[in-house]
C-alpha cells in the first residue's frame, strides 16, 4: 500500500478557498476565493496561477459543456469566459435579499447546476469542526473536508462508517476534489480568514492549495454544466 503524501502546491493565501474542480483538458485546478471575489486557475504543468476578479463574493465554479465555465457570484448564476475575462449573468435569485448570497454549488450527473443559499448562521466554539465541501471517489465513497478540523475523511455513505482520515497542517480545510493523471490525486482548499497572528505563524500555509497522493483510490471526473 502506498504511503500518503501531503504537499502545499500553491501558497496562495486564500482568505477562504473553496470549490476545487479539476479541468482535465488543461491539466488545471479551478477554485475560488469567496470573500476576495476571485476565480483562480492553477496550471499543474507550469505551476502558474491566473485569476479573474468579479463584482461579488464567488462561492463556486464549474466546467461548462459548451466551453468556458459557470460560477455562482453573489446571488447570480453566471457564465465566465476565461479568455476575455467577461462575465454574463444566466439567472438571478433572491433579488429582494441584498445581504444573501450563494454558499456553494455543484453540477449533478444530469448536467444541472445546483447552488445553496446562506439560510442559517451557526455559532461554533473553538474546538468544534463541521463537514464542509466533499467529493466522491470511484468506489462510491464520500470524502469530506472538515472545517476547523484540519482533515479530510473518507466515509461509507451507506453505513456512515469512517474509513480513512488524512490530517493536514492547517485547521480550516474547506473542500476537496480528485484530479491529476487518472484522478489519483486529491486537491484540498482551505481558509485563513478568522485566524489571529499567532495562529498564522503556526500555520503559514493556511489559505494554500494542498495535493494529497498515495490514497490508494481514484476519483471521477467532474460533471460539466449542460447549459
Amino acid at each position: 500500500m502506498s504511503s500518503v503524501k501531503i504537499e502545499c502546491v500553491l501558497p496562495e493565501n486564500c482568505r477562504c478557498g473553496e470549490s476545487p474542480v479539476w479541468e482535465e483538458a488543461s491539466d488545471s485546478l479551478l477554485f475560488v476565493d469567496i470573500p476576495a471575489k476571485k476565480v483562480c486557475r492553477w496550471d499543474s504543468l507550469s505551476k502558474g496561477v491566473q485569476q479573474v476578479t468579479v463584482d461579488a463574493p464567488v462561492s463556486s465554479v464549474a466546467l461548462r459543456q459548451s466551453g468556458g465555465y459557470v460560477a455562482t457570484i453573489g446571488t447570480k448564476f453566471c457564465a465566465l469566459n476565461w479568455e476575455d475575462q467577461s462575465v454574463a449573468v444566466l439567472a438571478t435569485v433572491d433579488k429582494d435579499k441584498k445581504n444573501n448570497r450563494f454558499n456553494d454549488g455543484k453540477v449533478d450527473p444530469a448536467g444541472r447546476y445546483f447552488a445553496a443559499n446562506r439560510r442559517s448562521v451557526y455559532k461554533l466554539e473553538k474546538e468544534e469542526q463541521i463537514p464542509d465541501g466533499m467529493c466522491i471517489d470511484a468506489e462510491g465513497k464520500l470524502w469530506v473536508a472538515c472545517y476547523n478540523g484540519g482533515r479530510v475523511i473518507r466515509l461509507d455513505p451507506e453505513t456512515g462508517k469512517r474509513l480513512q482520515t488524512v490530517k493536514l497542517p492547517v485547521d480550516k480545510t474547506t473542500s476537496c476534489c480528485f484530479g491529476g493523471k487518472d484522478y489519483s490525486e486529491m486537491y484540498v482548499t482551505c481558509a485563513r480568514d478568522g485566524m489571529d497572528a499567532e495562529k498564522l505563524l503556526q500555520q503559514p500555509q493556511a489559505g494554500g492549495i494542498f495535493k494529497i497522493t498515495g490514497l490508494g483510490v481514484k476519483g471521477i471526473p467532474p460533471y460539466p454544466y449542460a447549459g
